[in-house]
């Protein structure tokens, strides 16, 4: 009798035993996958702020640095840098810094080209020409700097080389060889006009020698 009731306490422990241990791994399974659940939200809502945070960013406006050109219907553009030297300049054109390197021409013009924007700035003495070529456009047309508007040519390369005009292009110097024959052709009148007044005067002493 004793026996049995042992066993029966036995089994009444081991099987109080066994279930508050499988509660508690029940808890701690149950506490893990709220963690692992919590763990992409916090992802989730940390890419979302880098997103608003780059959006913010990129719609912030870009403030304008370098000189001002004036185009034609109201548009404009700022060019910052030195473009009689610098090989790249920064263009600011729709809210956008954009910086185009110098290409070589053959046309004597200026040129800025940036390949993967498509803007190209064209810059002559008289104006500066922006286009798009990644989609064949015309942005901006007969920009001007207020020097320019006030007369003075393109602050560039192809600016410098048009030079203020002081007399005809067409004119040539005088060469060094000519100027010694201007002396010998004011000569050439005066031996003309003593020859003409030697006879003149042999016939005054003709007429003034008396008859014999």
């Amino acid at each position: 009798m004793k026996h049995l009731l042992l066993a029966a306490c036995l089994g009444a422990f081991t099987l109080s035993a066994a279930s508050a241990a499988i509660a508690q791994e029940t808890a701690k399974s149950a506490s893990t996958a709220k963690k692992s659940a919590a763990k992409p939200k916090a992802k989730a809502s940390s890419k979302k702020r880098t997103t608003k945070a780059a959006a913010a960013a990129a719609a912030a406006p870009v403030v304008p640095e370098g000189e001002k050109w004036q185009c034609e219907l109201g548009k404009s553009l700022y060019v910052a840098g030195n473009m009689l030297r610098d090989e790249v300049i920064t263009v600011h054109w729709d809210g956008r810094n954009h910086r185009l390197p110098r290409q070589a021409t053959v046309t004597g013009a200026d040129r800025y080209f940036d390949p993967q924007s498509g803007l190209d700035l064209v810059v002559i003495p008289s104006k500066a020409m922006l286009f798009d070529r990644n989609h064949g456009q015309r942005l901006a047309d007969e920009c001007q700097t207020s020097a320019m508007l006030a007369g003075a040519a393109a602050p560039t390369q192809s600016g410098a080389l048009r030079a203020p005009v002081t007399r005809p292009l067409l004119v040539a110097p005088p060469a060094q060889g000519t100027e010694p024959a201007a002396p010998a052709a004011q000569a050439a009148p005066a031996a003309a006009a003593q020859g003409a007044t030697a006879p003149a005067a042999g016939a005054t002493e003709q007429q003034a020698a008396p008859r014999q």
